[in-house]
């Protein structure tokens, strides 16, 4: 039985990943007592002491994780932006080719792909890949989300009695194109340059749709091209190629509670949408997560997920 810390496991993703880990008889969930939780000494008797930790922390403080540990049989899973586009590091999106799922079983240190890149990337690498699209693409896309991935300050903001009224429209964010997850979109794509890129938060609790937008001119192929790639790339439990919608429109929340992603090609062959929807604390943080666990420990990748 491997024994398993949750290095900030208050947090939404950590909750999350709690939930999916109690119960199993392969892994022994440890925790500190609360008054120790930012004792330095304290988390690195017991990161060092654990077969497998999950952090589930800002970037600066789950690069300070990393440096506590001494014990070369420890593996990370880190939730955070911090290791992404290090090449040292496995990204954890086995469904992307055989390699990466490798590189996944591997590897002592694995990175979670950020919540909006992994439908950027679920969308783009297959058809770089392919050559339908080409590495100096200027590709842009757009993500709507749920308020959950802002955090504990967000939800708490959306969720009081009484919240401003601007909280019920729609908002854009990440205007300065500056987004903390544009490095790692062109790093796992191979695209030559980041896309120009849009997230919006609305107030629902959890979801993600991420549509990336082309003209047939800037493709190699044709739609069904496309949808033939996505077909043969994605046919499993977690991803799956799809072309459903709720009487002609696409809820971004249609995946809430899930660990699985739904792909899909809209439009017609001069303007194609491609299309991917999952829940932004599923596949987008804490079921990919629990699969990349479930890949390192050799076991069905969808063991406790919520598909």
């Amino acid at each position: 039985m491997k024994k398993i810390f949750i290095d900030g496991k208050a947090g939404t993703t950590g909750l999350r990943i709690e939930e999916r880990l109690s119960g199993r008889d392969d892994v022994e969930i440890v925790s500190l007592p609360d008054e120790l939780r930012k004792d330095t000494e304290a988390r690195r008797e017991i990161i060092n002491s654990s077969d497998i930790v999950f952090l589930c922390l800002p970037d600066d403080a789950a690069r300070e994780a990393v440096s506590l540990i001494k014990n070369e049989h420890v593996t990370v899973i880190d939730a955070s932006t911090a290791h992404r586009t290090n090449p040292a590091w496995a990204y954890g999106f086995p469904e992307l080719d055989e390699s990466f799922e490798e590189k996944i079983r591997t590897s002592n240190r694995i990175a979670v792909p950020g919540c909006h890149a992994s439908g950027f990337i679920a969308l783009v690498y297959p058809l770089i890949k392919a050559g339908i699209i080409s590495k100096t693409a200027h590709l842009c896309a757009h993500s709507l989300t749920g308020y959950s991935g802002g955090g504990k300050k967000m939800i708490a903001e959306y969720e009081a009695a009484e919240r401003p009224e601007l909280l019920e429209a729609p908002r854009q964010y990440g205007i300065t194109q500056m987004h903390k997850h544009l490095p790692e979109m062109k790093a796992i794509t191979g695209l030559e340059c980041e896309p120009h890129f849009s997230p919006i938060v609305s107030s629902f609790y959890s979801g993600m749709e991420v549509t990336v937008p082309l003209f047939a001119s800037d493709i190699h192929g044709t739609a069904e091209d496309i949808r033939r790639i996505y077909r043969e790339r994605y046919a499993s439990d977690i991803i799956r190629y799809c072309e459903d919608s709720e009487g002609g429109f696409l809820s971004a929340a249609a995946y809430s509670g899930l660990d699985s992603m739904g792909i899909g090609v809209y439009g017609n062959d001069e303007r194609i949408l491609l299309v991917a929807r999952y829940d932004n604390l599923g596949k987008g943080a804490s079921g990919a997560a629990v699969e990349c666990l479930n890949v390192k420990l050799g076991c069905d990748k969808t063991k406790t997920l919520s598909l």
